[in-house]
């Protein structure tokens, strides 16, 4: 005899039937759905930044690697119409600022303002204790400026030129100081190559930052000093420092009348820092592409030029491709330094 419709057995196939029937119709809109919200937090590259940019900064406020990046993270923020905050993470030589940005999403919302000392000269300085592969945890973006360095002295120094420092450091080998920032840092491997240019012998006191180094040499209580023009153009300026020469390739905007090493009869002597922007590694290429050229936009602007070379720093955007050519040449040249001079960190 046929089930009735009223039976408890022919009611549930009945339920059963009109859910296998209606819920791929039911979900249908659900799943729909997905794509589109895919695609609403993961924007085009072209749609790049859809929210607030992070630059981190891996030192503390008031640097030349944190005033070159606050610039142009300001000059991005007009440019995007989005925040573009900095974050200041410093410790350990850059590297908990350096290693933050390594372990985050290469989604290109969190990038890095680096400099020669964290990407060029870490990398040998510290090698396997590092908590990154420096070689492959990022990917350059562009590099934004360089930071040319001042050899230093106090204004009561004897030498009043380079010529004049070379010959006294000649005719007294380890008479002379030259302080730095600290041992293996740019301003010290700076004045190492200087030594060797010059063929002269001085005697390393490093401090625990360029702030005391700086004070010292004012003081008379070392006898020179490699420090960027960013940080030193104020104190030359008002005389309480004497600038012998720069250790760019070419004069300083910011100090203009001061000479170049090579100049002063030191030739292959050039050196100095640089700032740049890195992402991720895995970030998209195409967003990359497009931060590097709002870089090189943004620094092709008059204001933005001469923001920048009011402190003492020289504009200068790059491709991709040049930034990591620079990164790697440099990292060479100055591990043979770290290498040949035995130099540890301290």
């Amino acid at each position: 005899m046929p089930a009735s419709p009223t039976d408890p057995r022919t009611r549930r196939l009945v339920a059963a039937t009109l859910v296998r029937l209606t819920l791929p119709l039911a979900l249908a809109p659900i799943l729909a759905a997905f794509p589109a919200a895919a695609q609403t937090t993961t924007p085009a590259p072209d749609a790049y930044p859809t929210h607030p940019v992070t630059f981190i900064v891996p030192f503390s406020p008031g640097g030349g690697t944190d005033v070159a990046g606050r610039l142009i993270a300001a000059r991005l923020q007009q440019k995007w119409g989005q925040t573009v905050l900095v974050d200041n993470r410093a410790g350990s030589a850059g590297i908990v600022g350096v290693d933050a940005v390594a372990k985050a999403k290469p989604d290109g919302y969190t990038l890095l303002v680096a400099n020669v000392g964290t990407q060029s000269i870490n990398p040998t300085l510290y090698g396997r204790k590092l908590p990154y592969d420096a070689e492959t945890a990022f990917a350059p973006i562009s590099l934004v400026a360089e930071l040319p360095f001042a050899l230093l002295v106090s204004s009561a120094f004897p030498a009043k030129t380079t010529r004049e420092l070379v010959a006294l450091a000649k005719a007294q080998p380890g008479r002379y100081t030259f302080a730095s920032s600290g041992s293996g840092g740019s301003p010290h491997l700076t004045a190492e190559i200087f030594q060797a240019a010059a063929g002269i012998q001085l005697v390393h006191v490093p401090y625990r930052g360029g702030g005391p180094a700086m004070a010292d040499l004012m003081g008379g209580h070392v006898d020179l000093l490699f420090a960027s023009v960013l940080e030193s153009s104020g104190h030359v300026k008002s005389g309480k420092l004497r600038a012998l020469a720069v250790s760019s390739s070419a004069r300083s905007p910011a100090l203009p009348d001061v000479p170049t090493l090579a100049e002063s009869g030191v030739p292959g002597a050039e050196s100095g820092s640089w700032v740049g922007l890195l992402a991720p590694a895995g970030t998209p290429q195409a967003i990359i592409d497009k931060v590097a050229a709002d870089v090189k936009e943004t620094l092709a602007v008059p204001d933005t030029r001469q923001a920048l070379v009011a402190q003492g720093a020289t504009p200068h955007a790059s491709t991709p491709e040049q930034f990591r050519a620079l990164i790697e040449a440099d990292r060479r040249r100055y591990g043979r330094v770290i290498q040949t001079q035995n130099i540890r960190a301290d």
